[in-house]
């Protein structure tokens, strides 16, 4: 079994996340918004929800208003606590990314404690790699979470479950046909064509989502202490499971 870090676990999700107010950009795959609704259901504040992509319909359950955002950026309700912004699409069951510029506008308003971006798209796949269009990550951003999911662990790299399966191989230096291991999820956590593409001075916290069982817990540690070891630009790696809104560990240098 592995050692588990001398330095206790923050007791919230935020402070786990650096996400307890401001600017706050979320990118990679396996699990986007589902982090965001959780982070949004345990802020106690005011709380702004975007997109720089095309995505999934918000769920009626976690926001208390949708704004469609047009020529101009309309206010929310005084009375709304979680509020989603979006941009019209022809896409069914998916609603459109705002631009950085609207982005800007939201974020100067100052009318919320804690704004969540989705910065990028995944596809509902697990894991990924960016293309050269994206992340759209804001230069006041204040801090970019990185997912990938534990549940790609031992599976082989496909449409399945990646998001452009030959750009992650080569991100992370592997074959279409070699299961995925934990030193494949630390090079994309601390790759510059990776995880930390585009992330500018923001404080940037990887994450490893639907770490749900014990062995998914042991290479995910395994991944976060690889990812430490091959760059300085994080200090640390959070292991979760987001549906839940639960920390299982937090990996330190």
């Amino acid at each position: 079994m592995h050692k588990q870090p001398d330095a206790p676990a923050p007791t919230t999700l935020h402070a786990a996340l650096g996400a307890e107010r401001g600017v706050v950009c979320l990118v990679g795959a396996g699990g986007k918004k589902s982090t965001m609704y959780a982070l949004a259901a345990g802020c106690a504040g005011r709380v702004a929800l975007s997109s720089t992509s095309h995505m999934y319909r918000y769920a009626g359950s976690s926001v208390d208003q949708v704004i469609e955002v047009g020529d101009y950026l309309p206010r929310a309700a005084a009375t709304a606590r979680v509020v989603a912004y979006c941009g019209p699409t022809d896409t069914p069951q998916r609603v459109g990314g705002l631009s950085e510029e609207q982005l800007a506008e939201l974020a100067a308003r100052r009318e919320f404690d804690l704004m969540l971006i989705k910065a990028d798209g995944a596809r509902a796949r697990l894991i990924k790699a960016p293309a050269a269009h994206e992340p759209l990550i804001p230069a006041w951003a204040d801090t970019v979470i990185a997912l990938v999911s534990a549940r790609v662990l031992g599976r082989r790299l496909s449409d399945g479950i990646a998001h452009r399966p030959e750009q992650v191989a080569a991100v992370v230096d592997a074959d279409l046909a070699t299961p995925l291991t934990a030193v494949h999820l630390a090079r994309l956590l601390s790759s510059v064509h990776g995880a930390l593409k585009g992330v500018g001075a923001a404080t940037v916290v990887p994450l490893i989502n639907m770490v749900d069982d014990a062995a998914l817990h042991e290479q995910a540690h395994t991944a976060a202490r690889l990812a430490l070891a091959s760059t300085t630009r994080f200090e640390r790696v959070v292991l979760g499971v987001m549906k839940e809104g639960r920390v299982v560990e937090v990996v330190r240098r």
